[in-house]
């Protein structure tokens, strides 16, 4: 496993200003606590799932509202920045090797392919990821300082290694951050965290795999494919004219793009790409679509059972809201739960760390995108005309939900708000005000998907 010592992560977040606001940022990298990745997002928001995290647009202020204050807060995040899957790294690199085989006279676009050796991993975090979570943690202590200062978050990750360390990272900035406060009083480092194994039959809320059904479906592969059919056949052509005798395929044309984010978040200091020169940003938008609709139906609303798997986390979320037992037959594991160690009740600051497709699922359990028509399989969509969802805005790299609770003046009864990388989602079904919030009983209320179980039974149907 690819790991910073903990002397040099909190070095490096000691770069950052003390204090309640940490403006300040190291000249090394793109990325801050205040606005994460900015470097190139001309291009670099419209790299799907691959995207570092950026602060997407909002039309309701993410801030506290006047005369209200936060409670409680949940955060649901996502691994940092990483090198590809072990399957993919092997295509990309045979990739390489068939272009560097066939290739003699390289396109003047193209030539750096000719000296290019592909050295990325496999599943590791990069150190630009790791960066990331410590960033993440010390923006969630910015937001939540009045919560963070005095009491630590309780934290739960799911199994796998890249998760677990981003986790770790993230206390890490959450640490250094209460440390540089001086009205702080944190409390000992490491902080304790529990872990979810990400293997059957142990049941994992932060983890698919428990549906048979939803395991075996190809409904986001599937458009995926249409919409490359699309786009694709153009940027083909461009390729195979830079690199005569490549001979490369259209699905090979996404492998071409996706070296562009991976290669950049490998930089430690998030350098740009070569290969990210070789598209268009229309071609980048197109991209984006690509993703999104893999994610949409793959593992959101344009799965049936795509919402189903993030039941179980939804009804632990309606635990920790109303600080009642968990009831839930998915997901969730029973021993795990009834456990006052291993999932307490009655905290008020909650960190979860799991992976992009099942915080795909979470989203669509909680209803947050029932307002985004079924997504275009033929054309391609702006974020903006699907309120708000697409890959790069929903789950990118270092991607974070909060689930705020809070009090507010002239309200007698507790009020909840959902953000999604800094916009806020107007809550669905359950009469929401001008700043997307609901009634606490009235979002309980609207999760009757979840409480019912989703569509479980369909699970084991064959």
């Amino acid at each position: 496993m690819v790991s910073l010592s903990v002397g040099l992560i909190l070095n490096l977040a000691a770069a950052f200003a003390p204090g309640g606001s940490h403006a300040a940022s190291p000249t090394h990298t793109c990325d801050t606590p205040d606005t994460g990745f900015e470097c190139n997002k001309s291009i670099s928001h419209s790299w799907g799932m691959y995207s570092p995290f950026f602060s997407v647009p909002s039309e309701i202020p993410p801030g506290t509202p006047q005369g209200c204050q936060v409670t409680f807060a949940q955060v649901l995040a996502r691994h940092g920045a990483r090198d590809p899957t072990a399957g993919k790294t092997k295509m990309y690199s045979d990739m390489i090797e068939q272009i560097h085989a066939a290739v003699s006279d390289y396109g003047p676009a193209f030539r750096f392919i000719k000296d290019y050796e592909y050295t990325l991993g496999a599943d590791q975090l990069t150190l630009f990821g790791q960066q990331q979570l410590v960033n993440a943690g010390i923006r969630f202590y910015d937001r939540y300082q009045h919560l963070a200062k005095d009491t630590t978050p309780f934290i739960r990750a799911s199994g796998q290694d890249r998760v677990v360390e981003s986790a770790q990272n993230w206390t890490q900035g959450l640490h250094r951050a209460r440390v540089d406060d001086q009205h702080a009083s944190p409390d000992s480092f490491p902080y304790s965290m529990v872990v979810l194994p990400e293997h059957t039959p142990f049941n994992n809320s932060l983890s698919h795999g428990h549906c048979p059904a939803f395991e075996s479906t190809k409904d986001g592969e599937e458009a995926q494919a249409t919409f490359l059919e699309q786009f694709g056949p153009d940027i083909l052509v461009r390729l195979n004219e830079g690199l005569p005798g490549a001979n490369l395929t259209l699905q090979q044309v996404i492998y071409m793009m996706d070296l562009c984010p991976f290669n950049t978040v490998a930089d430690d200091n998030g350098k740009l790409s070569n290969f990210c020169t070789l598209f268009t940003e229309d071609d980048w938008r197109d991209y984006d679509y690509h993703a999104s609709l893999g994610k949409w139906y793959g593992y959101g609303n344009g799965n049936p059972l795509g919402s189903s798997q993030g039941v179980g986390f939804v009804n632990e979320l309606i635990a920790r809201l109303t600080s009642t037992p968990v009831h839930d037959h998915t997901t969730t594991n029973s021993t795990f739960d009834e456990d006052p160690k291993n999932f307490p009740l009655g905290a008020v600051l909650y960190a979860d760390f799991s992976h992009d497709n099942d915080i795909t699922g979470v989203y669509a359990a909680l209803g947050l995108y029932n307002a985004t028509r079924p997504l275009a399989k033929s054309h391609r969509e702006s974020a903006s005309s699907a309120n708000g969802y697409s890959a790069s805005w929903t789950v990118p790299f270092a991607a974070r939900m909060y689930v705020e609770k809070m009090t507010c003046a002239g309200s007698s009864e507790d009020l909840v708000r959902v953000l999604v990388n800094d916009r806020v989602i107007p809550l669905q079904n359950c009469e929401a005000d001008s700043e997307g919030r609901c009634e606490l009983g009235r979002f309980v209320d609207s999760l009757s998907f979840a409480r019912e179980g989703g569509l479980w039974d369909r699970c084991f149907v064959e």
